[in-house]
């Protein structure tokens, strides 16, 4: 029976909590607060810029996210860990999707959106956070990388969150979403992964023993490296845009709303390489490869002997 991966259990609760905190830290700041409304509108006003160079993109990009694809999604991944038999990771990946689709859609129920005199056009739709297109396209990312081989898992990883950042980008640029909104989706995420990783851990403790697979500490690496950039570079956009707080909107100049707009988007991509590069980080403990069962010697009288080196990756 598999020891119980006692610190990497911790990782997660430790790592399902800061995200969690960060997903409060976001609304509190973005929706209950004036200075927050300030920042979210000013980055969604400046969506306009450039729209018709971009707009088949836009398009495409939401166009692939619905409750059909979503469904559809869902039934791959799941085939996938089952022809790997990995039934557990199966599972899990479900849990994810699930889990973090249904948590959105309750959070944007319940959150309330106070009227703060900041974008009153828009007052009437009432709360936007998290974004369900986020959500979907974030979750079935990291579903992915879960139940695929650990030999492909980091370029998928890394292809799959710059998707998902094209499909938060998406959304502020049709005009949907606001960029926090599209922040708190990837977090939820990121919280739901975690939970979804303890599960694996618990359900695969009665598979025997495992044997680790491919680190990934490349796309690790890259993920993690990119997302702080990506987030430094939407604080230095927060900043300058801070001192541009007091003017209307209409009257700031196409540079200003440019840079808001860019920070707005530098924010969702940074986040989305940080969520997904931290479930790489662990996805080869997570769902490591398999060992066969005891080879029975004829020589040792049927006894099982112990079986050292763990075989290649079911593909």
């Amino acid at each position: 029976m598999r020891r119980w991966p006692i610190g990497l259990g911790l990782w997660f609760l430790v790592l399902a909590t800061a995200e969690g905190a960060c997903l409060v830290a976001v609304w509190r700041f973005f929706v209950r607060s004036r200075h927050g409304q300030l920042l979210d509108t000013v980055a969604l006003a400046g969506n306009w810029i450039g729209q018709n160079r971009i707009e088949g993109i836009v398009d495409a990009a939401l166009n692939t996210v619905s409750v059909v694809s979503l469904v559809g999604a869902t039934a791959t991944i799941g085939f996938i860990a089952l022809i790997r038999r990995r039934a557990a990771v199966a599972l899990g990946a479900i849990v994810l999707i699930a889990g973090a689709t249904v948590t959105t859609q309750v959070l944007k129920r319940l959150i309330e959106r106070p009227q703060l005199g900041v974008d009153v056009e828009r007052a009437a739709a009432g709360n936007s956070l998290p974004s369900g297109h986020a959500t979907v396209a974030a979750a079935v990312v990291v579903a992915l990388v879960l139940v695929l081989p650990a030999r492909v898992r980091g370029v998928v990883a890394v292809i799959g969150a710059a998707a998902a950042a094209l499909v938060g980008v998406a959304t502020l640029s049709a005009g949907w979403h606001r960029p926090s909104d599209v922040a708190a989706a990837f977090l939820v995420v990121g919280v739901w992964a975690n939970i979804a990783g303890l599960f694996i851990l618990v359900a695969q403790r009665t598979h025997g023993a495992v044997v680790y697979g491919m680190t990934n500490k490349y796309a690790v690496a890259v993920l993690g490296l990119a997302g702080l950039v990506l987030l430094a570079g939407a604080a230095i956009a927060m900043k300058l845009t801070d001192q541009v707080l007091t003017t209307p909107t209409d009257d700031l100049s196409r540079n200003r709303l440019l840079t808001a707009y860019g920070g707005g988007a530098l924010g969702i991509a940074g986040t989305a390489s940080l969520v997904v590069g931290a479930v790489l980080l662990t996805a080869h403990r997570v769902v490591p490869q398999a060992v066969p069962p005891p080879v029975h010697s004829a020589r040792s009288g049927g006894i099982p002997e112990e079986v050292k080196d763990g075989p290649a990756e079911t593909p």
